[in-house]
């Protein structure tokens, strides 16, 4: 019917339907045993019924229905075994059927990656990384050494600012004491230079007056 519109079968699903076919034939085959099996055992029963009644030309071809029956048995058995091997190898080529196409839809993945990959780029780019990698490496250690030097520097700086502000310190005591011993200028001064003092104040104010007037008549 699939051919008749047109459409034709996938592998997987030809596989399926004959998976199928076998189970189906194996269950009929057990069937068919489970029914010899049972007129095999009504057989055995009517033989020894015959027997019992002395009937032993119908004991014989009951004997020879038995035989035909046991082996028909047997080869149902034989028939299922062989049909059961069918199924193993059937299901083995839908299991390689099923790897060989995800082998496929893998293959098609990597030629388009593979198509998709561009080596030159990609070299160009793991060369620009590492350069910028360098670059970074250098400008960590710059910022390093200038980060030691200005931690370095502070320490300086303060250690010379101790220095500096214990020397005043030990200079301000020092000029303490010296200015201390230094005598003042009034406790020196003599009562008669305290007197010049202002006189001669007074004399160089009545020059400058003097000088003015003269100024004045002048003009």
């Amino acid at each position: 019917m699939d051919f008749l519109f047109g459409r034709k079968k996938t592998p997987a699903e030809m596989l399926r339907q004959n998976q199928r076919a076998l189970n189906k034939a194996m269950r009929e085959l057990d069937r068919e045993r489970s029914r010899l099996e049972i007129q095999e055992k009504k057989i055995i029963a009517d033989i020894k019924k015959m027997a019992k009644m002395n009937q032993m030309d119908s004991v014989k071809v009951m004997a020879k229905d038995l035989v035909r029956t046991r082996r028909h048995v047997k080869k149902f058995i034989m028939m299922k075994a062989n049909i059961q091997a069918v199924s193993l190898r059937v299901q083995t080529l839908k299991s390689q059927d099923s790897m060989a196409q995800a082998m496929k839809g893998v293959t098609r993945a990597m030629q388009n990656m593979n198509r998709q990959l561009n080596l030159p780029q990609i070299q160009k780019i793991m060369m620009e990384f590492e350069r910028q990698s360098e670059i970074m490496d250098m400008k960590e250690e710059m910022m390093g050494e200038a980060v030691d030097d200005a931690i370095a520097d502070e320490g300086d700086e303060e250690e010379t600012e101790a220095i500096v502000a214990q020397v005043l310190d030990e200079l301000g005591i020092q000029m303490n004491e010296e200015l201390s011993a230094i005598p003042t200028a009034q406790s020196t001064l003599k009562p008669a230079d305290q007197n010049r003092q202002p006189q001669a104040a007074l004399s160089d104010a009545d020059a400058d007056l003097q000088a003015r007037l003269e100024n004045l008549r002048r003009e």
